[in-house]
């Protein structure tokens, strides 16, 4: 479970890394990708303390940047959403207390990354109406 966990938080990480330069954007990615730098390094101080070696990131081989922002906040709602799935299988299972701790804060940390990802995506949303609009009035 340690080293999905930490594949996972690698793969987000590489993935908001890609959109902030792709995209030259800031929030929401700027506090994630933040977080997810913690995140591993929670995972980490679990792998040391339970002998497991961290496992190297092979992420930046499997990133694929969204065509849109839009589209990138939409891929961050789905990945949150199997994140927080994929915490709380975990958290089915009697864990060491540090393991569950971990996990519990992953799981909730996901709820607000799922939380930003929804605001972006209605403010994006509500972005291209306002140009389409604007875009509607000046042919006709």
């Amino acid at each position: 479970m340690l080293n999905y966990a930490v594949q996972d938080e690698y793969a987000a990480y590489a993935e908001y890394a890609g959109i902030i330069r792709n995209y030259d954007v800031k929030a929401p990615y700027d506090n994630i990708i933040s977080a997810e730098a913690a995140h591993l390094d929670a995972l980490r101080v679990l792998t040391l303390t339970y002998g497991i070696t961290f496992p190297e990131d092979p992420s930046a081989d499997h990133v694929v940047i969204p065509e849109s922002l839009l589209m990138a906040a939409q891929t961050g709602i789905t990945a949150e959403i199997n994140n927080i799935a994929m915490y709380d299988r975990f958290l089915n299972y009697e864990l060491p207390e540090d393991i569950q701790r971990v996990f519990e804060a992953l799981r909730d940390a996901s709820v607000n990354h799922l939380a930003a990802f929804e605001r972006q995506v209605a403010k994006l949303t509500q972005t291209e109406r306002r140009l389409s609009s604007i875009l509607h009035e000046l042919s006709a």
